[in-house]
């Protein structure tokens, strides 16, 4: 025996969960991520070695980094297969 459901029920069960996009930073040459625990949670600071390498310019974390890294008008620092 075939049980009825309503077009709404359907529906959900169909629908795909979404899942949010992560966000997403262009992999550079000159970038550099540094682990960091704290407590139970691990995370990362970003550094940015441009131009010479010696002194790490300090970018906080991967959220903050990812708006000065977008900004970056050093296009060539970028690897070539993020084009």
């Amino acid at each position: 025996m075939a049980l009825v459901r309503s077009i709404a029920e359907l529906d959900e069960v169909r629908r795909p969960l979404a899942v949010p996009a992560a966000p997403r930073i262009r992999r550079c040459t000159y970038r550099r991520l540094s682990r960091v625990s704290s407590g139970t949670e691990s995370m990362y600071d970003v550094s940015c070695l441009y131009p010479d390498r010696r002194l790490p310019l300090p970018l906080g974390d991967m959220t903050s980094s990812m708006a000065i890294c977008a900004e970056c008008s050093a296009g060539h620092i970028f690897r070539p297969d993020e084009d």
